[in-house]
């Protein structure tokens, strides 16, 4: 069973290093915004994860809705953050 979690946390890790990329060649602010909110949630399901493997569950699952929190609240905050800057836009334009 602990073969199983350990495969999980490398997939994991694989999809992360794909959302990575698109944060850093995002056609444009929204995909990047959203490429790091993948990798945030992504974040949160390999905390479980590892608590399974360290048979320490309770405390990761605190840990992880705490940076679940942080995490929508970051992007609630940039999203925002851009659509008042009336940026978003400005790099689709050639």
């Amino acid at each position: 069973m602990e073969q199983l979690f350990l495969a999980t946390g490398i997939a994991l890790l694989l999809l992360m290093a794909l959302s990575l990329y698109r944060v850093i060649a995002g056609p444009t602010i929204l995909d990047r915004i959203l490429g790091g909110n993948v990798i945030g949630t992504k974040t949160t399901v390999m905390l479980l994860v590892i608590g399974v493997l360290y048979d320490n569950v309770g405390m990761f699952v605190d840990i992880a809705i705490a940076y679940a929190m942080l995490n929508f609240i970051a992007t609630l905050g940039a999203t925002k953050y851009f659509l008042r800057r009336k940026s978003i836009h400005l790099e689709d334009s050639p």
